[in-house]
């Protein structure tokens, strides 16, 4: 009925808010997808400006007091350091080691410069205030791209979102839009029943459609593409989501708000905090994200002002907008660099904003979640991805047309992963001057007639005040974070109040020490990798938390324990002053493997949450939408064995599978697909159900899946067994 409402109301949209052309009525397609209706998504040239007439226009008057602040003091930080380090040398007898010195240092203390003066601008400037307008007609589709993911957890999210919206009244408004990517053929199954399940719980409540693509291409921003080309008429807005998240409906409600007030704001970024972690290291996550995440959001929002980022999901879209801006193109060169755009939000961002469509930040909205990575590995796994997109980046942030400010989200995207290769740059060169000052006798007279002679110079007291500036520089955003948690009584109660705060704090701030050194090196080699030219893998990310393993651990760390190890032992015959200085960094790399066996450990989490330490708000109050999802997912039952096999034998399940899924792409003339042929062929010959599911390989039982001439074939074989009971 809301779909049939939604239709009859669209040519008051389009005349009101140029929405999407008014679409004919007709029945649903299989799959429950709506009739296509195509949006043209051009792909865009990044060697030419196609808007070089777009007006980029900035409405908030916190943006520039806020760029001079965090510009000025990054300036102003790194000068100061880097005066001092010229006089620690002294400048007039420079080495050509200690000019490298210098110059890593240069930029990464520029690095934390920066992220200190955004924490300043986001601790004392106030949260802009955004317009709001009714609903009206408008429609925004809630699309949850995924891939072999859990369906339990990603319907009972959307189940518990939709039923919040719902309550709210503004249930008419959004739909349910799934759209897969998923590969193996158990997941693709458990999916398809999964939706179904959630279409019956969502009947009168909320639209439900659910698409399988046959062919990934592109990966995620291809998954997307595909959604917006072929039904992208539809809707007003799209509402972004990973796998892992959740929102409130006041959120949801908010910023279709807000894209109805302004017709020019074409994307609007929410600040996802961490939500329901159980490990030590996704808690620890999880805490700093609360307490320390938001000034530094409020920051970036700041000086962003319309010229904002794209984090890739829990934000708005205008679905026009996209469609116009945002088709990319493949990048030129082989992989890694070369190919489909891996993080493509940061770039869409920008495009959108090279047209001149409004790209904000709604740092002042709560009620947006997702979860993290349960252990130092799955972090490591996911910044693999993470780390060939953003430096495949050094081939798009010259794109013709982008404003300043998106050059330089690109650029933070980019250092983000070769600081870490810049610190281990300074420490090395640290290193080879303390074995050059211990090895090598100065030369005193560099010149036959010298006078005087030329003395070794290098101010240690003053290198001390220089190492305490840039320490305090380092931890001023978390202490502005703490300051900023004191000052909301709501937050403070739920972070553990005045004494769980700071003793959280320093727990986190010990940990985090202990555990930076090693992400130093995993991204230092995931760097070395991609500049090799190795491309990454396309993998589910793992989201329960799981007990990281001793052989799990020495696997992915025995590397890093060598390293501290042998650095330790050499930094010690070198200069025991100099061991002292690098303790900490070492420590934490030759405790690698127990500590990345205690960042997975749910024990010692849930033992620090008794002590109501790494607490945060919605785990003293859990939001409404929080607990119905949990709720959804313990009362959810689960198909042991093949869900194949269970497809044979439950034909309401063979329907449901059979009917929620578009039809499969038809082959080329002439060229039938081989595995389908070969499943057929494996139908027939089989003498009962048993032996024709061991015949089938993987991509077999995907064609049998997807066809239902043959599931039906597969369903008449006869059982051999006896039929278990889903729990």
């Amino acid at each position: 009925m809301d779909g049939q409402l939604n239709l009859m109301i669209r040519p008051a949209l389009a005349e009101a808010t140029h929405a999407p052309a008014t679409l004919p009525d007709a029945a649903p397609s299989d799959g429950g997808m709506p009739p296509e209706a195509p949006l043209d998504m051009p792909t865009q040239d990044l060697r030419h400006n196609p808007w070089p007439t777009a007006e980029r226009t900035q409405s908030r008057w916190l943006t520039w007091p806020a760029r001079i602040l965090s510009v000025g003091g990054t300036i102003g930080i790194t000068g100061y350091g880097l005066r001092e380090m010229f006089a620690i040398v002294g400048a007039g007898n420079m080495t050509s080691l200690q000019a490298v010195m210098i110059f890593f240092f240069a930029i990464t203390l520029c690095w934390i410069a920066f992220a200190c003066a955004s924490a300043i601008a986001g601790f004392f400037l106030p949260a802009a205030k955004a317009a709001e307008a009714e609903l009206g007609t408008s429609l925004t589709a809630l699309v949850m791209p995924v891939y072999n993911e859990d369906p339990v957890r990603t319907t009972a999210a959307l189940q518990s979102m939709a039923e919040a919206l719902h309550a709210a009244g503004a249930a008419r408004n959004f739909e349910i839009a799934i759209i897969s990517d998923s590969t193996h053929v158990d997941a693709w199954i458990a999916e398809s029943l999964a939706v179904d399940r959630l279409r019956g719980a969502l009947d009168g409540v909320m639209q439900v459609r659910y698409r399988r693509r046959w062919h990934n291409t592109g990966r995620k921003v291809g998954n997307v593409d595909d959604f917006v080309r072929r039904w992208g008429g539809h809707y007003d807005y799209m509402l972004v989501l990973d796998a892992d998240s959740l929102m409130s409906a006041q959120t949801l409600i908010a910023l279709a708000r807000r894209m109805q007030a302004d017709p020019q704001l074409g994307l609007l970024q929410t600040v996802p905090a961490l939500i329901g972690q159980r490990s030590l290291f996704a808690r620890l996550q999880q805490f700093a994200s609360r307490v320390y995440g938001n000034v530094i959001a409020r920051g970036v929002a700041a000086w962003s002002g319309d010229d904002g980022n794209y984090w890739g999901h829990n934000a708005i879209i205008r679905v026009r907008a996209f469609a116009s801006t945002c088709g990319l193109p493949q990048l030129q060169g082989r992989k890694p660099f070369g190919g489909h755009v891996l993080s493509h939000d940061f770039v869409e961002a920008a495009l959108m904003r090279r047209a001149g469509w409004r790209v904000q930040m709604a740092s002042d909205l709560d009620g947006s979640w997702e979860e993290g990575p349960p252990s130092l590995v799955d972090v490591a796994v996911r910044d693999r991805r993470w780390a060939q997109g953003n430096l495949q980046h050094l081939k798009i942030i010259g794109t013709a047309g982008l404003s300043g400010v998106s050059r330089m989200h690109l650029a933070i995207g980019i250092m983000s992963y070769l600081s870490s290769p810049l610190w281990l740059c300074l420490i090395l060169v640290g290193f080879a001057l303390t074995l050059q000052a211990t090895l090598i006798r100065p030369e005193y007279f560099s010149s036959q007639f010298q006078l005087f002679p030329n003395w070794p110079r290098f101010d240690a007291e003053r290198m001390i005040l220089l190492f305490m500036f840039s320490m305090t520089v380092l931890l001023i955003p978390k202490t502005l974070g703490m300051l900023r948690t004191f000052m909301s009584s709501s937050t403070r109660k739920g972070c553990g109040g005045f004494i769980g705060i700071p003793v959280s704090a320093s727990i986190e701030l010990l940990l985090s020490a202990l555990y930076a050194p090693v992400m130093m090196l995993i991204q230092t080699q995931h760097v070395y990798e991609i500049l090799r030219g190795k491309d990454s893998d396309w993998g589910s990310q793992r989201r329960d938390a799981n007990v990281t393993s001793w052989r799990e651990a020495w696997h992915y760390h025995w590397k890093h324990t060598l390293v501290g190890i042998v650095t330790a032992v050499v930094a010690y015959l070198l200069s025991p002053e100099l061991l002292a200085w690098l303790a900490p960094a070492v420590l934490g790399l030759m405790l690698a493997v127990p500590l990345s066996k205690a960042s997975g450990s749910v024990m010692i989490g849930q033992l620090l949450r008794r002590l109501a330490l790494f607490r945060t708000p919605e785990e003293k109050q859990p939001p409404s939408v929080l607990e119905r999802r949990n709720e959804l997912i313990a009362a959810a039952t689960t198909l042991d064995g093949d869900p194949l096999l269970h497809l044979a034998r439950d034909a309401q399940a063979r329907a449901a599978h059979s009917t929620g899924n578009l039809p499969r792409p038809a082959d080329n003339r002439g060229h039938p697909n081989a595995f389908r042929l070969t499943a057929q062929h494996k139908l027939e010959e089989a003498e009962n159900l048993q032996e024709a599911l061991r015949w089938l390989t993987g991509p077999e039982r995907i064609e049998v899946a997807a066809d239902r001439r043959l599931l039906q074939t597969l369903a008449a074989l006869p059982d051999q067994e006896p039929h278990p009971q889903p729990h």
